[in-house]
C-alpha cells in the first residue's frame, strides 16, 4: 500500500479530481499523479468503484484529489503561486491553465477549469514589489494592477521609470 505524507493539501473537486491530476502533473516539473483510490461502496457523491481520491505532486506539493461532489467548490481562498523564471514560463503556465477552459483574472492570477486558483508571479516582480527605494516598489505595483497575466518587460519599465 502507497502511505501518504505526513502532511497533504487536501483540495474538493466534484468528480474531476483525477483529470485534475493528470492536467497538474502534464503542466508544471515535479508533478506525478500517484495511487487512485476507488470508492468501495456507494456515497452520496457517486458509486461503488469511482475514484474517490487521487495522491499527486504539484510542483513538490504533496496534494490528495477528494471527489466529493458539488458542495464545496474552490474560492480565491486557496491558491498555488508559481514562481516563474522569464516571460517564456509565465506564458507558458498561464497559457496552459487559461487556454485549457481556465479563466483569467487580474495580477497574475487565473483560475483552471476545476475552479483552482493560481498566481503566476515571475520572481521580477516579486523582486520590484520588494525594492528598498518605496517609489520603485509603488510604480511597479502599480503596473501590476493593470495587468492579468504579467508582463515581466512592463514591470522592468516601470522599475526604471525614475532613472
Amino acid at each position: 500500500m502507497t502511505s501518504a505524507p505526513k502532511n497533504t493539501v487536501c483540495l474538493w473537486f466534484n468528480g474531476t479530481a483525477l483529470e485534475a491530476a493528470q492536467f497538474y502533473a502534464q503542466t508544471f516539473p515535479d508533478s506525478a499523479v500517484g495511487a487512485v483510490y476507488r470508492a468501495p461502496a456507494d456515497y452520496p457523491a457517486g458509486k461503488a468503484g469511482d475514484v474517490l481520491t487521487v495522491l499527486f505532486t504539484v510542483m513538490g506539493i504533496a496534494c490528495l484529489g477528494l471527489n466529493g461532489g458539488p458542495a464545496f467548490p474552490h474560492s480565491e481562498a486557496f491558491s498555488f503561486q508559481v514562481s516563474t523564471e522569464d516571460q517564456a514560463e509565465t506564458d507558458r503556465y498561464w497559457d496552459a491553465i487559461v487556454g485549457q477552459g481556465g479563466q483569467a483574472s487580474a495580477c497574475g492570477w487565473c483560475k483552471d477549469k476545476w475552479g483552482l486558483n493560481w498566481q503566476i508571479t515571475p520572481r521580477v516582480l516579486t523582486e520590484a514589489i520588494a525594492d528598498p527605494d518605496p517609489a520603485v516598489a509603488r510604480r511597479a505595483f502599480e503596473a501590476m494592477m493593470q495587468m492579468g497575466k504579467i508582463d515581466i518587460a512592463a514591470i522592468e519599465r516601470a522599475r526604471r521609470q525614475g532613472d
